[in-house]
Order: structure tokens, then sequence, then C-alpha cells
């Protein structure tokens, strides 16, 4: 039987060239949701008018008219729809007698039809008009046992008699089909032009409806001014994309955190971190969750034990409910956390058939722990959520007090903003808030990475976007050409990014260098290191280039594949998503989890490659096949011969090349490499500069793992800025690479970074001194290695400025929050003067193997204190004091038998002041 939605198009169109449509019958348009609902008849406007769903075990076949059961016109679709519909062939199909003319129709294809008044065994079909409200219970359960159910009507006029506002939760027919996510609208269907298609038909973006969301968000911000989300937690943003899904708390971005969706005949609330479903403050907004979720039935509320705070909330407001660890079907509402999957297809449909679901949860840590993964696609919460049109996302939100939105924030709706979007794409007929355009792009993003394949909700999304960026284009972006992070070229760069990294083949949008270059056909082998005793994840060089739009075939050992190794493509990692301007796309790497011996890997902005390496890894050389991708220029010191590295700059397609040591890994421009002639000369002095660096910080030599600097035309803070990789300007790139111009000016900024890699946790003092004992690794490089006296290292070092700041910082009484940068790497420099280097190696060495060190500052401080004082045999508490440490008593008590420090350099100052 037909199981994908592709394949159940195909079975249900077969044979079927045209839609003989009945003139007389108006029907309506049907509103699909979820991820099963995909549509069968689309007229040219692009209303749904024949839709399919499966729920459970059963199968759905919506007609927007009871007419169209009716007219053998329809007579060829209905007995595909009998067909796909019935468990097994000879099981009867029962017919409603209100639709008694369907049995003859049916007869007439040799089908057993037979007036039956109620579903139930043997049936295999029941087909039945969406007005009868007496059978909801017994239809969902056939339906869910494993039966087809085949249903016709229009809800136009019912709403016209019951109130357009009660349409989608009180028609009859909706009673049943919305379970499986498709709904009767009040909305006319226009019956000029249908197209049968060859493929499922794209779903609308929006269906307007005349019962809306408005009602329930006023129901669920009632007597609430104000939601103050400070609960000791950091939330996560979460995405809103159902059509019957909307906000209910947003920041001044419109940044979102609670929501809450309408799904089947259920509700669910969302909140963007558990620890909003506790607390008190959060008490008027939860108990208008609960009221509206509960629909009347109060007293059927569990709480899962995770969220006991909540149940003593509830019910010290006269609420009835219980701790129950899970789910149970006597249950009108459920409250829990977003932390596991177990249940995610008994919370979906309970939720289908009319249960009330809170449930809270941030991401960001999954994502941190998931690195590579998916967060809209793995996390447990989103397998739940998704299907409901809500995701938590990895992004973070500050917590806040914030006002509840005003009814024109709460209008934001990633569909509305896409179908908005689209018009100003393809008629530029309207602007687009530049508020709705920066949220459009980053949930546009987060929205392309739910897994999309047999989900025609998802897919139809994936196309209208394929065809919009195609119409539109790329826009050309660079440092000569940026563009504002909040317009529409900015919004169209995001939407492209993650429309290539789902899979979409988007080599017809990819422009800039080496587009159209012809890529190699011939998989290449190269060996990489598999080992990575390191600390943290390795990436891992291939030499090779995959060009922009360009999709590469990896290829390792089945060992391999179950190491955790991950692939990614390009190397200028920083997130530009908050800059108020663009020179790139904001994201332009892609990584993927290499967990089977084969994947497509491609990034549309293009890039280098790497194998990513988990830490503790141990498979040692290993063989990695990588098929058209090209060669990029890749000089490794004592392996790279002087005329290969010639050959490579020369011929290689490749913007990107690297020069390399196994201490430290150089990221530049294909063209400044061009120039460079013999890389030797200036990687032996790196090399030299990172064994001074190890030597300092006392770590093994060489490195457990490369240190890498890329350089980049963008980068996400400073002038430069620590991490994995540190990044840099392009400006910068002449500086790392030109050995003359390292020996006679210096370095400071590159090694400034390095430094902050260096910095742990146990002797730094945030924030004071983050940016000060970093630049010991300066001053001792440039000292050491380069020959560079401090004072001529960076003007700051000058003795008269150092005079100068220590005289001030004892003028204002030695505060201890004017004890930062400059003023805090003086006293360092002062004991590294009086001292020499050795202590603070030794200290540094010393401090890998303590245990529990203090968290605080002060802690922190008092035992460096006693560390240095011991480490020197001198008592250097009053020269600690003098920069105004707060030296604690049993500190001072227990170094008082040291020797008295008669040398100390600040004696002078402090006598002056």
């Amino acid at each position: 039987m037909a199981t994908t939605p592709a394949a159940a198009f195909e079975a249900l169109m077969n044979g079927v060239t045209s839609w003989d449509v009945p003139k007389g019958p108006i029907p309506c348009e049907l509103l699909l949701i979820g991820e099963a609902s995909f549509p069968v008849m689309v007229n040219d406007m692009g209303q749904v008018l024949i839709a399919a769903s499966s729920y459970g075990r059963g199968r759905l076949v919506v007609l927007s008219h009871e007419g169209y059961l009716l007219d053998t016109g329809l007579a060829p679709f209905l007995r595909n729809a009998v067909a796909w519909l019935c468990p097994s062939r000879e099981a009867p199909v029962g017919v409603h007698p209100s639709l008694a003319p369907l049995v003859c129709t049916l007869q007439g294809f040799g089908v057993e039809a037979q007036i039956q008044p109620e579903p139930g065994d043997p049936l295999g079909v029941y087909c039945i008009n969406a007005y009868t409200d007496t059978l909801t219970a017994e239809l969902i359960q056939f339906v869910k046992c494993g039966g087809g159910l085949l249903i016709g009507g229009q809800a136009w006029y019912w709403a016209s008699q019951h109130g357009r506002d009660k349409v989608l939760s009180r028609f009859p027919g909706n009673q049943v089909t919305s379970v499986a996510g498709v709904y009767f609208t009040d909305t006319y269907g226009d019956t000029g032009r249908f197209k049968v298609s060859k493929k499922v038909p794209k779903i609308p973006l929006q269906v307007r409806c005349g019962e809306d969301v408005t009602q329930d968000q006023h129901q669920l911000l009632e007597g609430i001014s104000e939601l103050d989300i400070k609960t000791g937690g950091i939330p996560s943003q979460l995405l809103v994309h159902g059509a019957l899904a909307f906000p209910l708390g947003l920041d001044a971005s419109l940044g979102c955190f609670l929501a809450a969706a309408r799904y089947g005949r259920g509700r669910v609330v969302l909140a963007a971190h558990e620890g909003m479903l506790c607390a008190p403050k959060m008490g008027p907004f939860l108990l208008n969750a609960v009221r509206w979720l509960a629909r009347g039935q109060m007293d059927k509320i569990g709480v899962n034990p995770s969220l006991k705070n909540l149940h003593v909330l509830l019910s010290e407001h006269g609420l009835q409910c219980s701790l129950v660890p899970h789910l149970k079907d006597s249950l009108g509402v459920y409250c829990c956390v977003a932390y596991s999957d177990k249940e995610a297809k008994q919370l979906q449909e309970f939720v289908a058939e009319g249960g009330g679901l809170l449930i809270g949860g941030q991401a960001w840590w999954w994502a941190s722990q998931n690195p590579g993964r998916s967060t809209l696609a793995g996390f447990p919460g989103n397998i739940i959520l998704n299907c409901f049109g809500l995701s938590i996302l990895p992004r973070t939100l500050d917590p806040g007090c914030f006002p509840v939105p005003t009814p024109h924030m709460r209008s934001y709706h990633f569909r509305k903003a896409l179908s908005e979007f689209q018009a100003v794409l393809t008629r530029g007929d309207r602007n687009l808030e530049k508020g709705w355009l920066a949220k459009l792009g980053v949930d546009g993003a987060a929205f392309l990475q739910i897994p999309a394949e047999g989900v025609p909700a998802y897919i139809s999304l994936h196309r209208l976007l394929r065809k919009m960026l195609r119409l539109s284009g790329l826009p050309a972006v660079s440092r000569e050409n940026p563009l504002a992070s909040d317009s529409c070229e900015a919004a169209v760069l995001c939407l492209a990014t993650e429309l290539a990294r789902s899979g979409t083949d988007c080599s017809q949008l990819a422009h800039g260098p080496g587009t159209g270059t012809c890529h190699s056909e011939f998989p290449v082998t190269v060996e990489v290191d598999g080992s990575n005793p390191g600390h943290g994840e390795s990436w891992v060089s291939t030499g090779l280039y995959l060009l922009n739009g360009q999709n590469a075939e990896v290829s390792l050992s089945e060992a391999a594949a179950c190491a955790g190794l991950k692939v990614q493509v390009g190397c200028h990692t920083d997130d530009l998503s908050k800059a108020g301007k663009l020179c790139r796309a904001p994201v332009v790497t892609h990584q993927c989890c290499m967990d089977r011996t084969k994947r497509s890997v491609s990034c549309l902005w293009g890039g280098l490659l790497y194998v990513i390496v988990p830490k503790g890894s141990k498979l040692g050389p290993m063989p990695v096949t990588i098929q058209r991708a090209v060669p990029a220029p890749y000089y490794k010191l004592g392996k790279t011969s002087l005329e290969e590295w010639k050959r490579r700059t020369q011929e290689s397609p490749a913007p990107w090349g690297e020069l390399a040591t196994d201490n430290i890994i150089l990221t530049v421009p294909t063209t400044n490499l061009r120039a460079l002639g013999d890389p030797e000369p200036v990687l032996r002095l790196w090399d030299e500069m990172m064994q001074a660096i190890a030597r300092l910080a006392a770590q093994p030599f060489p490195f457990l793992r490369p240190e890498r600097i890329v350089a980049d035309v963008q980068i996400s803070a400073g002038w430069m800025h620590s991490g994995y990789p540190i990044m840099c300007h392009l400006e910068s790139v002449q500086e790392l690479i030109n050995e003359s111009s390292i020996r006679s000016r210096g370095l400071w900024g590159p090694i400034h970074e390095l430094g902050h890699n260096q910095q742990r946790h146990g002797w730094e003092f945030p924030p004071h001194t983050t940016e000060a004992t970093c630049n010991l690794w300066s001053v001792y490089v440039h000292e050491t290695v380069l020959g560079i006296p401090r004072a001529q290292a960076h003007p700051a070092l000058s003795p008269p400025k150092r005079e100068k700041r220590i005289k001030e910082h004892l003028g204002k009484g030695a505060p201890l929050c004017n004890w930062t940068v400059w003023t805090a790497l003086e006293t360092y420099l002062q004991l590294q003067e009086a001292f020499g280097w050795e202590p603070f190696t030794q200290l540094f060495a010393e401090y890998q193997t303590l245990r529990d060190t203090p968290k605080d500052n002060a802690g922190k401080m008092n035992l460096w204190v006693k560390k240095f004082s011991e480490k020197v045999q001198k008592n250097l508490v009053p020269f600690f004091e003098a920069w105004g440490w707060p030296v604690q008593k049993e500190v001072a008590d227990s170094l008082a038998c040291l020797p008295q420090w008669r040398e100390n350099p600040m004696q002078v100052h402090v006598h002056t002041v």
C-alpha cells in the first residue's frame, strides 16, 4: 500500500486526467495543518478543495462539498480514494444514509458498498457527510484503528447560521477531520479552473477563516499587563510556524518566549523555559493557560513530577490537580517539560483528540551538547511540538519583564510575514516593516532546519522559497556593497543559506569566486588524523575546497562512521545575525554528522572542507574520500615542497588556503598566498612563538590541537577575537604572514588572542583580568622570541604611561572596579619584573592540578595571593592590598610568617599618594 504522501497521491490520481467537477455545488476552502495532511485537488487560486491525511493506523480523504461524493464526474477519483482508504480489498464499504446515491456509484466499480448508519467492523471504509455530529467519537476511533474515512461537506453555510468565529472548533466535520490536520473553513472555494497535478500540490501559505486566534490570545492574556520571565533560567526563543499557532509573549525584537496553538480538537501552550511554569510571578498567566487548555474540564489536570512547584501553585488557587508521572487517558490537561520524547506519539494524539498540553523547556543546552545536529530535528521537545506548528530554538533570549505585546506585535506570524515577503520579491508592491524582516530571516532559517522529507506541509514551503529565491536571485554582498541586516536582501541571504543546507540544489543561486568552475568528478582520497588528545573538537584540514553551490560526496570507513566525526564546509564560523550591516551572508559554514559511510554535503557559499574529530578520538590516520571538490592551497611545514606549493597556489580556483604547522594553522585568501613566495620562514617563526606560548602556559608542545587563526571580511566582535578559531579581519592578513614585519614590528593582537585561549577559570577574575592576563603572552613572546622589549611592543607599556596609570589608580583610592585591562596588567608586570617568568609558569602548571578552586572572584584572588606568595617565599599581602585586592584576614595571617617584600614597587606610590 502507498505509505508516503507522494505514493499516496499517485495512487489517488491513478488514471485521473481531468477534474470533472459539478458546477452547482459551492465548495469551501480546506485548511491543512500538521505533518500528515496533503492536498489532492487545488484550484488555480491555490485553494485546496480535496485533501487526504492519516491518523493512527487509518486514513482520510476529505472533499470540500458533499455533492462531490454524489457526482459521477468524479467517479474515477472516488474509486481510487476508496481503494487507497481500504485496509484490505475484501473489506466492505459503509455509506451513511445521507449519501445513499454513492452506494450505486461504488457498486458500479465492483466495490462491496452498503448503507450503514455508523462505522464499525467489518467495514474497511466509511463514507459520510460533514454535518453529522452524533458519530464523532466513533469515526475518530474507526480511523485510529485502521479504517478509512471518505467525508465531504462545506462549512460556509453552517458558519452563516452558527457564527464564523466557531467554524474551526465546532463545525461537526471538523470535530473529526481536524485530528488528522484537515479543517473545513467558511471561505468559499473558487470553481473556475482546476489543474491535475503530477505531484503533490503546494499547501497555501495562509488560509483566511472567520475564526482566528485573536480571541484565544485575549483569553490567555486577560488581566495581565506584563510577563516577568526572570525566573533563574535562560529561555530559548520559540518558532511559531503553524497556521493555527500564535505568539503570546514577545520581547522588543519579536523574540518569542510564550506561544500557543490549536491542533486537532485540542490545544497547546508552550513556554521557552520550564522555570516559567513554576514561578509564582507567572501565576496569573498559568491560571489563564490551564483554563484555556481545559475548556471546562478543570477536575482532570495532571502535572508531571518535574513540575512540582506548578502543582503547588495550581493547588493554592483551588484547582484540582494531581502529580502523574505519565500521560493518562482520563486527563483533560497535562503539564510537563520538553526534555523527553518517549511519549511523543501519545501526547500528539492526546492533543489531537481534545486534550490540553502545557509544556516548557529550553533547547540551547541540548544544542551545545549535540553540535552538528539539528535542534529542530533532534531535540526531544521538537519531536513532540513540530507538528503543532511550534518549535524551540537553540537561540537564547535575554530574560526580563516584558509588557504584554500589543495587538500589532502579536500579529507577526512567520507565514504571514513570508506571504508579504513573497509579494515584495515578486511584485515589489509593498514594504515589509524592518522588524518583521529581521525576524523573518531568523525564523525562516530555523524553519528550514525541520526535516521536510515526506512532509508536504514543509516541502510546500521549501518549494515556495525555492521559487521565490530563483526569481529574485541572490543579492551581491561585499565590503564594497554592504547590506542592512533588516533589509529584504539580508532576509534572502538567510533563507537561501538554510534552503541549501536542507538539501535543496541551489547551484543556480550561487555566484562569486569559483562559480561555474569545473570541479573534479574524480574522487580524491586524503589521509586525515583521526586522533584528538585535546580538550575540544579538532578541525582537520583536507586540503580541499567545495565551490559555491556545489555538493560533495564524502566517504569513509564503517569504523570512522561510528566515531562521532563530522564534516564541515567553511571556516568562517562567526554568526553575523546580530550585526547592523552585512559584508557577507550571516552564516556561511555548515556542519553535518558523518554517522554513515557516505554523505552528501554542501554549502551555498562554498568553503574549505574539514573533518571534525571529537575530543578523545583515537582513530589514528584514516582515509577520507571526497568527490566533486577542488584542491586548495595548503602548505604544511616540513611536508609540503616549495614546488608543490607554488603549483597549488597558481592553479587552484579556491579563494582560500591554509598555512599549517603542528601548532598553528592560518587561513587566508589565496591572493595573499600567491604573493607569499616561500612560507617556510614565517611558519618556522610561528612555531617558535607557539612554543613560547606553550612554555609560559605550562602546556605540552607540540600543542595537543593546533590553534587556528581565520581571516574574514567581517567578524562578530572587535578587531580580533579569541576562540577556536581565532577570527580576524582581512586587514590583518599581511601582519600574520609577513616574517620581516613580525620580527621588526611585533604581533601584539594575534598573540593577545592566543593568550585569551590560554586563560583558565581558576586564576581569571572577570571582568577585571579578561583583557589583562592574556597580554602576559604578548609581552612574553615579544621579549623572548622577537627581541622586542615591552615598552616598544605596545604604546600602552611605555614607562610614563605605566607610571601615570599607577598614580591615577591609587589617587582614586585603588577601587577594584577600576582595576581592569592595562591597570590590572601592571600588577602582573610588577611581579614579573621582580621575580621573573618562572613563578607564573609554575603556578599555571600547578593550577592545572588543583580541584575545587573557588568560584567567586574574591576567593580566587585570595588563592592567587597565597599561591604566588608561597611560590616566591615573600609576603605579598601589602603589595596586593595596595592594588585594592580584597585580601582576607585569614590569608594575610597565614602569610605573615613569610619574609616581607622590601622591594615592593608599590611602597613608594602608597607613601606619596
